[in-house]
């Protein structure tokens, strides 16, 4: 019988696990490498965390969601700025719903707290060398080179992210798949400062996108009056990580594509030539368990680039659905819990991956386009006319629950659909027609 089981990794899928298997009874015991970060300052590597619905869920569920609440900002549009230095807002929900900025430092020191209280056992620099699938026993030492010593529990769960040492023993076993692809692109961190009276320079609740084709700029608010920014772009090529790197390049960069960045951000050279460039990865595995004993979860199982915003919110979905299947399955054996979460929870992870990596062209490129702004006031307008007939694609993996696998089905459905109305004569002019509505509604 499971009374002791082990995390590795905590980063914020792995404190959330283990705070929901602790309401559950089990005695829940995480290890990490790294010292406890809430005595680290974490600038310089983090993307801000986009929070939606399915984040939210298992953290209601948990009792959890209002201290979360306190350090978040909401956001309900997206603020394009132009090369010509416009503003043009494009709200994210047909019904006005909001995604929530989160600094990932932030949610994950509290996090932290909030499962201690609740009676989880943190062993902070403890790195974990190695796993014995068979008997569930984890291995560390100080340095890999030491004698190890082991660490025998009934279940482990790997949460220990894209480079998890606890995947990586469970690669070597036949017939294990696996998949890692980098994305051209990198990213590197800066920060808007708060104003000296602590307002915010920008809107604080729209999500800031400077959409330059093959690469863009985006700024997240924090809760402090500052904004968590990120660059993201390509590592070769004519504007490149690889072309911006003296002084003056940097300045030219900014100058030519940035311009309102300069004034934002006094002091963007210092920031850009400190802070470190850092890759996208996408990875896909199976199988995620391993008989009774492992199972991954987060980016352990599926990690994903962040054009989504549901890196996170796909890890607590993990949560949420083991929970869920735990509590309907008192009676049922570990090895048949893992099962059934493995099957609900693979095909979602590989679709989930599947709609981030579109939506950087939406982000970087057709944000700014006017024919792209056109389609989507044509389906939110058909939407708002027929709910029960269309909802559109950001709002299902967003502000829903429905799966990502029916998510993206039902989504190259719709722009199939759409790329035939954005066909017709003088689109433009009649966008809003009921001659317009009724081709929707005919090609449904």
């Amino acid at each position: 019988m499971v009374k002791d089981i082990s995390i590795v990794g905590s980063g914020l899928v792995g404190v959330v696990l283990a705070i929901s298997l602790k309401k559950k009874g089990y005695t829940v015991t995480v290890y990490d490498k790294s010292e406890d970060i809430r005595n680290i300052d974490f600038r310089g590597r983090s993307i801000n965390l986009a929070l939606s619905d399915r984040g939210w869920r298992i953290l209601k569920e948990l009792g959890i969601e209002d201290e979360v609440r306190e350090l978040g900002i909401p956001m309900s549009e997206r603020a394009i700025h132009t090369e010509e230095g416009d503003i043009k807002y494009q709200p994210y929900s047909i019904k006005g719903n909001s995604i929530w900025a989160i600094s990932r430092g932030g949610l994950n020191k509290e996090l932290i707290s909030i499962a201690e209280k609740e009676g989880v056992l943190f062993k902070f620099d403890t790195p974990i060398w190695d796993v014995n699938l068979k008997k569930g026993i984890l291995y560390t030492a100080e340095k890999e080179s030491d004698q190890w010593n082991e660490i025998k529990t009934d279940l482990i769960f790997g949460a220990d992210g894209a480079y998890s040492r606890v995947r990586a023993k469970m690669q070597k076993q036949s017939r294990f798949e696996y998949q890692q692809s980098y994305l051209h692109l990198g990213y590197k961190e800066l920060r808007i400062e708060a104003m000296p009276n602590g307002e915010h320079q920008l809107s604080k609740n729209a999500f800031h996108i400077w959409p330059r084709k093959d690469f863009m700029f985006i700024a997240l608010a924090n809760v402090d009056g500052s904004f968590t920014c990120t660059l993201f772009m390509p590592y070769e090529g004519e504007v490149s990580f690889n072309t911006v790197q003296t002084d003056e390049e940097i300045r030219k960069f900014f100058s030519v594509y940035f311009k309102d960045v300069d004034a934002l951000i006094p002091n963007y050279l210092e920031q850009f030539k400190e802070n470190p460039v850092n890759s996208l990865v996408t990875m896909k595995c199976f199988p995620w368990v391993s008989e009774d004993k492992i199972a991954l979860i987060g980016d352990a199982a599926h990690a994903v680039v962040p054009f989504y915003g549901q890196g996170l919110n796909a890890g607590l979905e993990d949560v949420y659905v083991l929970n869920q299947i735990i509590s309907q399955g008192e009676n049922d054996s570990w090895l048949g819990i893992l099962k059934k979460y493995q099957e609900e929870r693979k095909p979602n992870g590989d679709a989930i991956a599947e709609l981030s990596y579109r939506n950087f062209k939406e982000m970087s490129e057709d944000t700014a386009d006017d024919m792209f702004l056109l389609r989507k006031k044509i389906e939110g307008k058909f939407a708002e006319v027929y709910p029960e007939l269309w909802l559109p694609l950001y709002d299902r993996v967003t502000f829903s629950t429905e799966s990502y696998v029916s998510a993206l089905a039902e989504g190259d459905r719709q722009t199939h659909i759409m790329d035939q109305v954005m066909l017709m004569d003088n689109i433009e002019d009649k966008w809003d027609s009921d001659e317009v509505m009724n081709k929707i509604k005919s090609l449904l």
